[in-house]
């Protein structure tokens, strides 16, 4: 089982310097690959408190100059908020500087205070994702860019060109089940964050398979990718104690930082599905809302996380965790400790799962290399 740690960046209500959260998060970092993680994962986000990296590409170019074996995920770069050709050189870039270990994870971004900060019409972010993602995915294969309705690209070259095929290790985030055709019709696999009854998710997952097999005919659908908020402790009563304290108040950050009890929530053009959400939260309140979603996430005693885990890999046959371990502003003790009790009784039964290994990049041909 391929197992990731997670950044997230988080400073709730600016109750510490930005400094002091990067000073901290980078610090746990540090300790990520010689506890024996596979890979490190960053998310793009802009404008507040919420997550404070608003360039993962070059937070994972750092982070490979850090490292020297674990892959190195983005979980998501948000597509409409660039320029499709500066994408794809800045993933060819920290292909070759990290030699071949980037993960791409795309997703076409959901809060309007992101889209309005760039001067967007969140009602045409599906249509942008779309044409962005199929932009940037064929020009890592051809080593040129060329086309676009709205983007209009003459050709150019992707320079440094991309030695390394991104077929087999480009995810995509899908919340909405309309989500799931787009997805399936990119050939990229899934990133699932833990949000929704995993009875849902499961019907997603058949839409998504449905519609792989009908246009990848012969190919074998790459299996998902699972992140979710964590918190170990030996402690039963501990455990959930700081684990439904601190993923519930995660939560509210989310609420917020996505203006989920606005009229505008989930009004936008290819939005619709999260008007659902505003409606649950409604129906049973900020507080109740955040505990649900807290009720989904891998937290308790060691034993405890083991059994859901495995509930999740076998409900959507994930072949990958990325978990963070730092949220909300959760004391940086309680991060450590968490961290290290999930290191030391966690992940080496983890590792002794049986699932397939994450794709290794394959090599282009030398006219692009």
């Amino acid at each position: 089982m391929h197992v990731g740690y997670g950044f997230a960046f988080q400073n709730p209500d600016n109750a510490l310097s930005d400094a002091e959260v990067y000073r901290q998060e980078l610090r746990l970092g540090e300790m990520v690959e010689p506890l024996g993680f596979d890979s490190i994962w960053g998310v793009e986000h802009h404008f507040t408190d919420y997550t404070m990296c608003p360039d993962v590409l070059q937070f994972l170019s750092y982070m490979a100059g850090r490292t020297r074996h674990v892959k190195l995920g983005s979980m998501v770069v948000v597509l409409p908020w660039h320029d499709p050709i500066r994408v794809a050189e800045q993933i060819s870039l920290l292909d070759h500087v990290s030699n071949g270990r980037f993960i791409l994870g795309l997703g076409r971004g959901l809060a309007r205070v992101e889209y309005e900060g760039f001067r967007l019409d969140q009602n045409e972010g599906r249509n942008l994702f779309v044409e962005y993602a199929d932009l940037i995915l064929n020009s890592l294969e051809n080593g040129y860019m060329e086309g676009g309705r709205h983007t209009n690209q003459p050709r150019r070259d992707i320079r440094p060109a991309p030695s390394r095929s991104f077929k087999g290790r480009t995810y995509a985030a899908a919340v909405s089940p309309e989500s799931m055709p787009i997805m399936a019709k990119l050939g990229v696999g899934l990133l699932v964050i833990p949000q929704k009854p995993w009875d849902v998710v499961k019907q997603d997952f058949a839409i998504y398979h449905k519609v792989w097999d009908e246009v990848n005919p012969g190919k074998p659908r790459p299996k998902p990718l699972c992140g979710g908020f964590i918190f170990v402790d030996e402690d039963k009563h501990r455990a959930e104690d700081l684990a439904m304290k601190h993923i519930s108040a995660y939560y509210h950050t989310a609420m917020k930082h996505y203006e989920m009890t606005s009229q505008k929530f989930g009004s936008y053009k290819g939005y619709e599905f999260y008007s659902h959400v505003g409606k649950f939260i409604a129906k049973h309140g900020l507080d109740g809302a955040a505990a649900d979603f807290a009720k989904l996430m891998p937290w308790g005693t060691p034993d405890q996380v083991l059994e859901k885990l495995a509930y999740i890999k076998d409900t959507i046959d994930a072949n990958g965790f990325m978990f963070n371990f730092s949220y909300a502003g959760m004391p940086f003790d309680l991060v450590e400790g968490s961290l290290k009790c999930f290191a030391k009784n966690v992940l080496p039964e983890l590792k002794k799962w049986n699932t397939a290994p994450l794709v290794e990049p394959a090599e282009l041909s030398a006219r692009a290399a």
